[in-house]
């Protein structure tokens, strides 16, 4: 693959799913294969780039490597984006980019916020939030740089509609 030009799209739910196997790391870095991480739902079971962390975090440990939460934020974000030769548009909060992206809540849940509140590290803050995060901490969503989505507008609008 790595000779062709081809990218590994690493989707560790579909990979899981369908007991095709785990993806090396290893191997695929020592080949120089460009490598991102994506969500399937052809043979995957979730779209939540969080969940898709977690469980990448997991294939590589049983691997034998240690994918720190910095690299599968990268991964997920501009790493994906500079294999696909779109980072001059995409995967960056650079001026001029498209800026989609979601803001993260670390007090979303109860173990979540007990786990941020013993963070020291940015390390250890996105950890957190790829193995302990899922959609409840999705706060807010942007697409092209306008909010489609606020946690707390929706909860402003059933209080308008009950009252």
């Amino acid at each position: 693959m790595a000779e062709t030009g081809a990218v590994a799209s690493h989707c560790p739910t579909s990979n899981l799913f369908l007991g095709s196997g785990l993806f090396d790391f290893e191997k695929a870095g020592a080949s120089n294969m460009p490598v991102a991480l994506a969500t399937d739902v052809g043979g995957g079971t979730s779209f939540s780039m969080l969940q898709t962390m977690n469980e990448a975090h997991k294939v590589a440990r049983l691997t034998g490597h240690h994918l720190t939460a910095t690299r599968m934020f990268w991964l997920a974000t501009t790493g994906a984006a500079q294999v696909l030769e779109l980072d001059d548009k995409i995967g960056t909060l650079a001026v001029g980019s498209e800026a989609d992206f979601v803001v993260l809540d670390p007090n979303a849940t109860p173990l979540l916020s007990r786990r941020m509140a013993r963070t020291e590290s940015l390390e250890e803050l996105l950890f957190a939030f790829a193995l302990l995060g899922d959609d409840r901490a999705v706060f807010e969503t942007y697409a092209a740089g306008k909010r489609v989505h606020s946690r707390d507008a929706r909860k402003t609008a059933k209080l308008e509609l009950a009252a």
